[in-house]
């Protein structure tokens, strides 16, 4: 398997990174927000539609 970071070939005691530095670049990338995963923001509540009052 290579390294996600660099490409080269992974070390077993960093896996799936090559070395103690890839991993650490990773960590980084999660922490300062550069890997995010897409969602759709919720609507607030102005934008619902009135719904008819529950009897």
């Amino acid at each position: 398997m290579s390294c996600p970071v660099c490409e080269r070939r992974g070390d077993p005691r960093y896996r799936p990174f090559c070395s103690r530095r890839c991993a650490d670049v990773d960590l980084a990338r999660w922490l300062n927000g550069s890997y995010a995963i897409p969602a759709e923001e919720e609507p607030s509540g102005e934008d619902l539609p009135d719904l008819p009052p529950r009897h």
